[in-house]
């Protein structure tokens, strides 16, 4: 999916203009975005304000990604390093801001069948670039920080949406059942256990959201999903205070890459 410096200039700013545009679609249309949510609950519905309230930090992080993805200079060997990786993501990026504000052109007009196939693609999407295409965070690097954080957070937060939107679209109004409940706790814990800081935080942030948003539906359930938001973040914490994932030997961390990577201008 490699792409030029040039191009890749364009396509993520407006990428993130046209998902920015149709979230404000979402808030301010009638019905909105909420009302949608409140009318569709199941077992996997989050308190809904969890979810502005992760996207607006988000949104800034992203903000900071796009500045300094048009700011590096190619030319200049040092910066061209830097703008590799992010370049890199770039596609991934688009792809999923596309998804994103298709998602919810379909949300608000309440076919969350299609929306769903949207919310699929991004998650996958990005979970994919995550796992197999992201290089270890250099802390040394302010656009190595950047597109892990950006990207971690996209691939963290679509694993809520992708939950969310599944179980609306194809199991409205119906309690979590005990495979639910089991395959919940088994899938969080091997997730958790498996991540770092960022994308491991953003899983107890899911949990804590499903928490609070079937807390007012099934109470049970709701303690059970707390339960696992503990337990999740004592998961996280131990696996990366015994493994520091960013510095250190056997680490996972690894330096930028050399200066005569190929150049794609």
């Amino acid at each position: 999916m490699g792409i030029s410096y040039s191009t890749a200039k364009w396509m993520a700013p407006t990428a993130f203009l046209i998902d920015f545009a149709a979230q404000q679609y979402g808030m301010l249309s009638t019905p909105n975005m909420k009302t949608i949510h409140d009318r569709n609950l199941s077992f996997f519905s989050p308190q809904p304000f969890f979810i502005a309230g992760f996207f607006f930090p988000q949104q800034l992080f992203q903000l900071a990604w796009l500045y300094r993805l048009y700011k590096l200079d190619p030319k200049k060997p040092g910066e061209r390093v830097e703008l590799d990786q992010m370049v890199d993501f770039v596609p991934y990026y688009s792809f999923g801001n596309i998804c994103i504000a298709t998602w919810m052109v379909f949300w608000n007009a309440e076919r969350l069948d299609i929306s769903n196939i949207f919310v699929v693609l991004n998650s996958l999407s990005q979970l994919y670039y995550v796992i197999a295409k992201l290089p270890a965070m250099n802390t040394n690097s302010t656009s190595s920080v950047l597109t892990n954080i950006v990207s971690k957070t996209f691939a963290g937060i679509g694993i809520l949406d992708l939950l969310h939107n599944g179980s609306v679209a194809f199991a409205k109004d119906q309690p979590a059942s005990t495979l639910v409940k089991a395959l919940t706790g088994v899938g969080f814990g091997l997730a958790s256990a498996a991540s770092d800081w960022i994308f491991g935080g953003c899983l107890v942030y899911d949990l804590v959201a499903l928490a609070a948003g079937q807390s007012a539906l099934d109470g049970g359930w709701a303690k059970l999903l707390g339960a696992y938001a503990v337990g999740g973040a004592a998961i996280v914490g131990a696996k990366n205070l015994a493994r520091p994932p960013y510095n250190g030997p056997n680490s996972g961390y690894s330096k930028t890459a050399t200066d005569d990577m190929q150049d794609r201008v």
